[in-house]
């Protein structure tokens, strides 16, 4: 009776009419945020605030965070998250910053994080890929 189910595409839990919420899949996105202004990459306090901002805009849910301040104000913070991890290492004096976002499932948006990210650093170059990960991993086409 099991493989009938299998082979018709159904799952146990489908026929008791339970959802299966653990699907085995998630977005990662990396990012190089270049050229950004190095005053903004320095304000520990306010970019501390923008990446918290920038994670709940994703949609997703955080569950605790930590950060470094290394001399000089480089800030290296990560969330964790429910659905996965959030973090940020920046290079004020370069004027550079490493972001990145993991989400599983397909309910967070990294184009949001991105977007409140970008909004407040204000890069002038961005290099920037997106991976579905699951039981494979490939590059998102854009």
């Amino acid at each position: 009776m099991y493989r009938l189910f299998l082979l018709l595409g159904l799952s146990i839990s489908s026929l008791f009419g339970i959802e299966d919420v653990h699907r085995f899949y998630g977005k990662h996105f990396f990012a190089s945020y270049l050229e950004c202004d190095a005053e903004v990459l320095s304000d520990v306090e306010t970019l501390s605030k923008v990446m918290k901002a920038a994670v709940g805009q994703s949609g997703a849910t955080i569950l605790s965070s930590d950060q470094y301040v290394f001399p000089g104000n480089g800030l290296t913070m990560t969330f964790l998250l429910s659905e996965s991890h959030a973090s940020i290492h920046t290079y004020p004096e370069c004027g550079k910053c490493f972001v990145d976002i993991f989400t599983c499932g397909d309910h967070c948006s990294y184009e949001k994080f991105d977007a409140a990210l970008r909004h407040y650093l204000q890069p002038k170059k961005v290099n920037q890929k997106v991976f579905l990960r699951g039981e494979e991993i490939r590059e998102a086409q854009p």
